[in-house]
């Protein structure tokens, strides 16, 4: 087998304050193959969001290994950071996070002007990642004019454009209703199935059933890890 395209190795996260300091990871070993399908789940408070915001380079993690795409990114200057999340990290964020005073193909194409590209090309992509997430129509609209679904699918859109090497799920369903929830899994299931790597967070185990591996964390430590036969 190949080397995976996450590796985290005896990972622990303490967050200090004056009165105590609070353990919310402790010693997690996780793998995660290129084209796989991951869920994190588990109730509210053990450890899942921290988890995937140090996947994301968002947050540093106390002590351990993480490796990226074979990469250490322990000693990483904020730059760095910032240039992987950008090219290599897709995010798909609860909240939807889109700039209501852009259309969904503006919100689309930003984090792509970060990267430089020429305007043509950016929108060649932006509009590629809208007809997968079947958004085309709406390209020129304004998030206040999306439906909650909709905008959850304009958020796929923007973390496809940039054609990341993992797409990371915060709560993706989180404020949606359960119709549109399970077309946002839907989604997710075949962008899987056309070959990208997933790993979403959940506390809801009908939305985690839909991966092919579930890591369950329980006051943050890792406890099961069963795989979808």
């Amino acid at each position: 087998m190949s080397s995976p395209l996450i590796h985290i190795s005896k990972l622990r996260k303490v967050f200090l304050t004056d009165e105590m300091e609070t353990h919310a990871l402790a010693d997690i070993d996780l793998d995660i193959q290129k084209g796989e399908y991951v869920c994190i789940s588990g109730p509210s408070g053990c450890g899942k969001s921290t988890l995937l915001a140090i996947l994301g380079l968002l947050d540093t993690p106390t002590s351990g290994e993480y490796m990226l795409n074979g990469r250490s990114v322990a000693n990483l200057r904020m730059n760095e950071r910032a240039r992987i999340r950008n090219r290599e990290i897709g995010f798909i964020f609860q909240s939807f996070n889109l700039i209501g005073d852009l259309t969904v193909i503006e919100n689309i194409e930003l984090p792509l002007s970060y990267r430089g590209l020429a305007p043509d090309e950016r929108t060649q992509r932006a509009d590629a990642a809208l007809e997968r997430v079947g958004l085309m129509h709406r390209r020129n609209h304004y998030p206040s004019q999306l439906s909650g679904g909709q905008q959850q699918r304009a958020a796929v859109a923007r973390a496809l454009a940039g054609d990341p090497a993992i797409l990371l799920a915060d709560e993706p369903t989180g404020n949606l209703d359960s119709q549109n929830g399970e077309a946002v899994m839907d989604l997710l299931k075949d962008l899987h199935a056309n070959g990208s790597t997933i790993c979403m967070v959940t506390h809801d185990p009908r939305y985690a059933a839909h991966a092919q591996r579930n890591v369950q964390l329980f006051d943050g430590k890792l406890v099961a890890q069963p795989v979808k036969l």
